[in-house]
């Protein structure tokens, strides 16, 4: 039994001796990097405490922001089973005030805490030598503070949750330096970046890349000041040599789409063209630093501290002298450094945390387009759209002067028609009056409205057109001549056009100007070829063209056109979008309370970026391309994206419930049902581009200040929606009228903000825009 006993007890003592040389060790260890603390007895004197260290941390202030000494402190050295060590002060089982903590794996924190956590101001190294030193906020890196890496890298600038966040500078080990505004831990918003060979770049970053406007400056003094795209020139600028030769024009990697002029100067020893790709060339040996990332998150740390009861605390108080005695801790469970709940702060929250932090937005803004912390809700459903036109309405006779018309044009025979259509189809010439007299006639039926004639303009192309289309006539005839009345909308539009709608909401009949009907007429025959190339075309449907003149005393001719409507859907609308690459008076003029789900939003107020999936994605940038170029082709331009949005998933009190983009992979193995899988999949085989199309949006935030920004920064916040677009308004063409406006609005605006621009121009800007906001999912 005594062997047993001096057996054991001679086991206890060989690891009593081991752990007092890892207490000791760490220790050492410890001091040889923090120095020495030394704290008064909180509870004798009654007073905050004086640290003094080798980091030169400040003194503990007394307010919320940083932590305050409760009465019941007391200095303390504890020694934990694992070999970790904390000495400072201590009270109701946590580090609080000042004190130092030393981890297994070489990392050692000395500076304020507050419960537990490290709060305030502080100092955190890292066993590979790197150190910050600064602000700390529930055991994050928050606040201003100074990192430097274990390579040479130092930040000094502002943080959030562990982050750069803010305006910071930076300066590599290499020689280079950046300065600027950061977002998330990358360079981002505005700032200026030295290479070691004295290049710069001052201007716009996205996602820690040169992105948007800015001026590169060689040492040499070329420079190139205009649009960059992921660290390249992109757009519209322009290349200023040193000896005075400049190029200007529109930039791009690809040659086919590079397009500029060379301007020799009167001292250029250069005879031939110059060529852009020495930019680019000079630009690849530009390499962005990208600098060192901290190796252990100080909110990853736990504390190894054993949760004793007060009581137990209370019988190990300190001696007279002030110093508590060496404490071995019984096993021990693992607290986090900034707090004792993992789920106190959830990735989701961080982001739009560090969201409102990089915007300046405070929490308590109450516009959705610039605080990423408002929850964003579905639109109130409107009334629906358009007053019924019926008996007594200004405009009943001429309703029914159309219908009629109508059904004249689509119910009389006519011989088969094939699509390869004679170029004499098209002249503007061919077209066919009818007299309508309200006795009736040989071919018209007798009616109640006024005597008036009718005019079909070129018949056998929109008889063609409506067979390429697929459309029934007995089917069309019922949309715009059945027993339901059409609907007029409220106002007309910008041109003064006004609008109608057929009951099912299929068919829109818009009033035209005779200019506009000459624009159309111009174009039919490219109209058509390009419809009939091009079976995913999104330019928007037309059915036929007629005018309806009425005689007698009041005479007056109203022409009108039927083209479909995009936004009809099997799914509620919920929000619309009238896109056009343009900023100049593109926002509406109305107060949220008063936006319902017709409200047709435009560019400034556009909150989304528009994911579709890859091989959709594609079709839709190819088919964009080829009407674009067909759009350029017939000289039109003003013509924008129509885009509604139906959101699939929307809680109780009508807000947007975001969905997870980690998991929607698997979601159409998730369903419930294989019915269900079976109708999706067929669903999505009949799918056609620009229809019911199922995709995803990101939610964007515009910086206040940046409010006239075309596309907002994203923010990871994803939605399901089922998209319907289509490119509408294609009938102005860039007149001598719209060539005034443009050079008056020009004298007062950016010119690139206007909507009257050439053409080309204009089919550029729009492409640029459209493939910024839809973009692939990924």
């Amino acid at each position: 039994m005594m062997n047993m006993l001096n057996k054991e007890n001679s086991t206890v003592s060989r690891a009593w001796e081991a752990t007092l040389r890892k207490t000791h060790a760490a220790k050492k260890r410890a001091n040889s990097i923090f120095g020495t603390i030394a704290l008064a007895n909180a509870t004798a004197t009654n007073t905050t405490t004086t640290t003094t260290t080798t980091t030169s941390i400040n003194a503990v202030q007394d307010n919320d922001k940083n932590c305050t000494i409760s009465e019941a402190a007391y200095f303390t050295e504890k020694i934990l089973p694992n070999g970790e060590y904390y000495k400072g002060q201590w009270c109701d089982n946590f580090p609080e005030g000042q004190g130092k903590y030393y981890w297994i794996d070489g990392c050692m924190y000395v500076g304020e805490w507050h419960k537990g956590k490290t709060m305030g101001r502080g100092r955190f190294r890292w066993p590979s030598g790197a150190t910050y030193e600064g602000e700390l906020k529930s055991g994050y890196m928050d606040g201003t503070g100074t990192y430097v890496g274990s390579n040479g890298d130092t930040y000094k600038g502002q943080w959030v949750m562990n982050l750069k966040h803010g305006n910071g500078i930076e300066y590599y080990a290499n020689g280079d330096w950046y300065e600027g505004e950061w977002r998330r831990g990358l360079r981002y918003g505005i700032g200026k970046y030295q290479w070691h060979n004295k290049n710069h770049y001052d201007g716009e970053w996205k996602n820690g890349v040169i992105h948007g406007n800015g001026c590169f400056v060689w040492i040499n003094g070329d420079q190139y000041d205009g649009c960059w795209e992921d660290g390249m020139p992109k757009g519209n600028g322009t290349y200023q040599l040193s000896d005075g030769s400049f190029y200007v024009g529109y930039w791009s990697k690809e040659e086919n789409e590079q397009n500029g002029t060379y301007h020799p100067s009167e001292s250029s020893s250069n005879d031939v063209e110059w060529d852009p790709k020495i930019v680019y060339n000079q630009l690849a040996d530009c390499k962005i630093s990208p600098g060192e990332k901290v190796p252990i998150l100080p909110s990853q740390k736990k504390l190894a501290i054993s949760y004793s009861s007060n009581n137990a605390e209370k019988s190990r108080r300190p001696s007279i002298d002030g110093r508590g005695s060496l404490v071995l801790e019984r096993p021990f469970d693992k607290m986090n450094l900034w707090g004792e709940n993992d789920n106190d702060f959830n990735s989701f929250e961080m982001s739009r945390q560090l969201d409102c932090e990089f915007y300046g937005v405070n929490p308590a803004e109450s516009n959705y387009k610039f605080n990423p912390l408002l929850p964003l809700k579905v639109p109130k459903p409107g009334n629906r759209q358009g007053e019924k036109i019926s008996v007594g309405h200004k405009n009943y006779e001429l309703m029914l002067n159309l219908q009629l018309g109508i059904r004249h044009s689509v119910g009389r025979p006519a011989p088969p028609t094939s699509l390869d259509l004679k170029a004499s189809a098209f002249d503007p010439k061919e077209k066919t009056w009818t007299r309508f007299p309200p006795e009736g006639s040989k071919y018209t039926p007798p009616h109640q409205s006024c005597e008036f004639k009718w005019k079909d303009y070129t018949p056998v192309v929109f008889r063609s057109l409506r067979k390429l289309f697929k459309v029934d006539p007995a089917d069309y005839m019922l949309s715009i001549c059945g027993n339901d009345a059409l609907r007029e909308l409220s106002s007309p539009g910008k041109s003064g056009s006004f609008f109608y709608l057929t009951d099912d909401d299929i068919y829109m009949i818009k009033t035209m100007k005779k200019a506009e009907v000459k624009v159309f007429l111009k174009m039919l025959a490219a109209y058509y070829n390009h419809v009939r190339s091009f079976e995913n075309s999104l330019v928007i449907k037309y059915y036929g063209l007629h005018c309806v003149k009425v005689t007698g005393a009041i005479q007056r001719k109203v022409r009108f056109i039927i083209m479909g409507n995009l936004l009809r859907s099997e799914y509620t609308i919920h929000t619309r979008f009238d896109l056009k690459g343009s900023s100049l008076g593109r926002v509406t003029n109305k107060p949220e309370s008063e936006i319902n789900s017709t409200t047709i939003l435009k560019d400034l107020d556009l909150n989304f970026i528009f994911k579709l999936q890859k091989a959709w994605f594609h079709k839709f940038c190819w088919q964009i391309n080829r009407d674009c170029e067909f759009l350029e082709q017939v000289r039109t331009m003003d013509y924008s994206l129509l885009v509604g949005l139906h959101f699939r998933e929307i809680s109780s009190n009508g807000e947007l419930i975001p969905c997870d983009p980690r998991n929607e992979s698997s979601s159409l193995h998730s369903r419930s049902t294989s019915d269900q899988l079976l109708l999706d999949l067929e669903r999505q085989a009949n799918m056609v581009l620009g229809a019911n199309m199922p995709a995803r949006v990101e939610r964007t935030i515009r910086k206040p200040e940046y409010e006239l920004q075309l596309v907002g920064e994203q923010t990871g916040e994803y939605y399901k929606v089922i998209l319907s677009f289509g490119i509408i308004d294609i009938l102005q063409d860039y007149d001598i009228t719209k060539k005034l406006e443009h050079a008056y609005k020009s004298i007062q605006y950016d010119p690139t903000s206007i909507s009257a621009v050439d053409p080309k121009l204009y089919s550029k800007r729009f492409r640029d825009f459209i493939f910024k906001a839809f973009t692939e999912d990924t």
